[in-house]
């Protein structure tokens, strides 16, 4: 199982905890994991990502052991650590301004 942790904004919406649990087939990609999210939840469609061109929203970010994955793009493969449900994968809420 992978772990998943969304902020707060977007439990509320899914009406989860602070986690969720996915499962995904094949390579565990960001992709992949917001496939299984949306699938599970679809309450989420649109929100982390556009649903047209699966480009992820602005400001929103991606991050696990603690490294940035956002500006990779969704076919990035994730740690072994994320895949096995050691490490979750982060969804943030980036905050603009200064």
């Amino acid at each position: 199982m992978i772990r998943v942790v969304l902020p707060a904004h977007l439990r509320t919406i899914a009406r989860v905890g602070d986690e969720v649990l996915v499962t995904v087939e094949g390579p565990v990609t960001v992709g992949a994991v917001l496939d299984a999210v949306e699938s599970l939840y679809p309450a989420l469609r649109g929100t982390i990502r556009d649903q047209v061109s699966f480009e992820r929203r602005p400001f929103v970010r991606f991050f696990a052991c603690e490294e940035d994955f956002s500006m990779e793009g969704m076919g990035v493969v994730l740690p072994g650590k994320v895949a096995s449900g050691e490490e979750p994968l982060l969804v943030v809420g980036a905050i603009a301004g200064g």
